[in-house]
């Protein structure tokens, strides 16, 4: 197997079925981050740090593929 993909499974979590519906959110931010679209975990309350490039591409691809939502506004609570 290529690194890649041995990389990619490290975030298989994320785009399986969750134990509580909507834990992550596919949150576009538009501007900040080259790409706009960062992983927020709501369980969390806190953005899931995915390595840049290639990899991160595949993980949105394959979340969005399996159905997890995608917002423009904060996904998460207020911070305490």
């Amino acid at each position: 197997m290529s690194t890649r993909v041995d990389g990619v499974e490290t975030y298989a979590h994320l785009w399986r079925a969750p134990a509580y519906p909507r834990r992550w959110v596919l949150w576009d931010t538009a501007e900040g981050v080259p790409e706009g679209v960062l992983v927020f975990d709501r369980g969390t309350n806190c953005l899931v740090d995915i390595d840049e490039g290639p990899l991160r591409g595949e993980v949105l691809r394959r979340m969005r593929e399996a159905g997890v939502p995608e917002s423009d506004e904060y996904p998460g609570r207020p911070c305490a």
